[in-house]
C-alpha cells in the first residue's frame, strides 16, 4: 500500500472541513471569479513549477507567470485568468523560461491577433529562452463571453504540460452584471469550472529531458482538475499558501432565486461531461457567442442537466435554485416545530414566489412528508445541518457534520464520467466541487 496515499486519504474529511469552513467565512470563496482586473497590458513568462496533488504528490508542469497574478511570483496552473471589458486593446509580451530551450507561443481563439516579434512558429510567432525582447500579441476584446488562450506550439504537449488559461470580457452596454448585452444574460454571481487533466508520465518525462520518449497516443490520464485543483482542493479558498502554483479554486455559493452563471471550459484533450445536481440549467451561449433565435429578440437557450465538455469549447449557462415543486415548504411549518411565515406570491392563477426568500408559494405551508429517523439511527454527512429546512440546524452528535455554518442545502457538481472523481484511482477527487443554496439575505461576497 502506498502509505503517503492512505495517510492523505484519511484526512479526508478535515481537509473538507477547513475548506468549507474558510469558503463560507467572508474571506473565502468568491461569488465571482479570481483574475486580472482593470489592465490591458500584461507581461507573461513561460515556465516551470510543481502542482500539488491531493494524494500528497506533485507533477512536474509548465505555467504562465505574471506580476501580480498570484502571491508568490511563480508559474500558474492554470494561467492567470484575464477578465477584460469589450473595446479594450489588449496587449501581451511572452517571453520563456522553459527548460530545456523549449520555444512557446500563444493563441488566442475567437480574436483577431497581430503579433510581432520572436520567429515565425506553425500557428503563430513564438520565443525562446534567452529571446529577451519576446513576442507580443495585441488583439481587441471586440465581443464579450468566455474565452481560451493557450500555447500554439506543440500543442499537444505544451497544453498537457500546463500553459493554458481562461479570458472573460464584459459587455459594454449592459456591463458585469451580464455575461452579455442581453438581458436574459443577467447574473447574480459567477463560477468557472475550467476543466484539465494529467498523465503524470509524460510530465517525468518532459523533466527529464526525455521528449524523445513522449508518445502522446498513449496518453492516460490519472489527474481531472477544476481551475488547475483537484477535490478536495479545489474547495479551499484561493491564494493558499500550500497551492503556491495554483491558485483559483471552485466553491458556487448562492441564495434561493438568485441567477448564476457558470462558464464551463474544455481545456485539454478530453471530454468531460459535467453534471449540476439541483435541478436544470439553460446554456446561453457556446464559444463566446449567444445562441439567440433569428431574430435576435430571444434567447434560443438550452435546458440541460449535463454539458459535455469537449476540447477547446466554452459554454456559458445560467443556473437557478427556489425549491419549487418539491411538494413541501423548504422554510418548515408548525407542524414541522418551525415558526410561520408568510409567502406572498404574486397574483394570478399561480401564486408565484414570495419576492424576499423566493419561496415557491404553491407549497406554503406542507409539512416534511416523512418522519426522520433518532439521530441514533442515521448517517452524518459533513454538510448536513442537523434540519432539513432551509435555514435551519438541529443539535448533531460530537463530530459530525459542521461544515454548513449557514444551513443551507449542498448539491455534487461533477463530472458523469465516474474514474474523473478520483485523485489517482483514490476516490473521491477530481472534477468533484460542492454548491451551496444558503438563506435569503445571506452575505456572499
Amino acid at each position: 500500500m502506498n502509505t503517503t496515499k492512505y495517510r492523505h486519504m484519511t484526512s479526508w474529511a478535515l481537509v473538507v472541513g477547513v475548506a468549507i469552513l474558510v469558503m463560507a467565512s467572508a474571506g473565502g470563496a468568491q461569488a465571482g471569479i479570481d483574475g486580472i482586473t482593470g489592465q490591458t497590458i500584461f507581461v507573461f513568462e513561460a515556465g516551470a513549477g510543481e502542482v500539488s496533488t491531493p494524494d500528497g504528490g506533485s507533477i512536474h508542469f509548465w505555467g504562465y507567470n505574471t506580476p501580480g497574478a498570484n502571491n508568490f511570483d511563480v508559474p500558474q496552473y492554470p494561467g492567470p485568468t484575464l477578465i477584460l471589458n469589450q473595446g479594450e486593446t489588449v496587449t501581451i509580451n511572452l517571453t520563456s523560461s522553459l527548460p530545456f530551450d523549449q520555444c512557446t507561443s500563444m493563441v488566442f481563439p475567437g480574436h483577431a491577433v497581430t503579433a510581432s516579434g520572436g520567429s515565425a512558429g506553425v500557428l503563430t510567432q513564438e520565443t525562446c529562452p534567452g529571446d529577451l525582447a519576446g513576442v507580443t500579441y495585441t488583439f481587441e476584446a471586440s465581443e464579450p463571453g468566455t474565452y481560451m488562450y493557450y500555447s500554439g506550439t506543440e500543442a499537444e504537449l505544451q497544453i498537457e504540460m500546463g500553459l493554458l488559461g481562461a479570458i472573460i470580457v464584459r459587455p459594454t452596454i449592459l456591463g458585469a452584471s451580464h455575461a452579455y448585452d442581453h438581458p436574459d444574460a443577467a447574473f447574480d454571481h459567477e463560477v468557472m469550472f475550467l476543466l484539465t487533466s494529467m498523465d503524470p508520465s509524460i510530465h517525468q518525462l518532459a523533466e527529464q529531458d526525455r521528449f524523445d520518449e513522449i508518445d502522446l497516443t498513449q496518453r492516460l490520464a490519472v489527474y481531472w482538475f477544476i481551475n488547475g485543483r483537484a477535490a478536495p482542493d479545489d474547495l479551499a479558498e484561493p491564494f493558499v499558501n500550500w497551492l503556491p502554483h495554483q491558485p483559483y479554486n471552485c466553491g458556487p455559493r448562492m441564495t434561493p432565486g438568485q441567477r448564476l452563471l457558470v462558464r464551463i471550459i474544455g481545456g485539454d484533450q478530453d471530454q468531460h461531461p459535467l453534471h449540476l445536481h439541483g435541478n436544470h440549467y439553460y446554456e446561453i451561449a457556446r464559444y463566446g457567442r449567444l445562441l439567440q433565435l433569428n431574430d435576435e429578440s430571444a434567447l434560443a437557450s438550452r435546458g440541460r442537466f449535463t454539458t459535455l465538455s469537449v476540447p477547446g469549447q466554452t459554454v456559458d449557462a445560467i443556473f437557478t435554485w427556489t425549491g419549487e415543486k418539491m411538494g413541501w415548504d423548504i422554510y418548515g411549518t408548525p407542524a414541522d416545530g418551525m415558526p410561520a411565515h408568510d409567502c406572498n406570491g404574486q397574483p394570478g392563477p399561480s401564486p408565484g414566489f414570495d419576492p424576499v426568500t423566493n419561496e415557491y408559494c404553491p407549497d406554503h405551508g406542507k409539512p416534511f412528508p416523512v418522519v426522520l429517523p433518532e439521530n441514533q439511527n442515521l448517517a452524518f454527512g459533513g454538510w448536513w445541518s442537523g434540519s432539513p429546512f432551509m435555514g435551519s440546524g438541529e443539535p448533531l452528535p460530537p463530530g459530525e457534520g459542521g461544515l454548513n455554518p449557514f444551513n443551507g442545502y449542498f448539491f455534487m457538481w461533477h463530472s458523469h464520467t465516474e474514474k474523473e472523481l478520483t485523485n489517482f484511482d483514490i476516490f473521491p477527487g477530481g472534477v468533484l466541487s460542492m454548491m451551496v443554496v444558503e438563506p435569503p439575505g445571506t452575505l456572499i461576497p
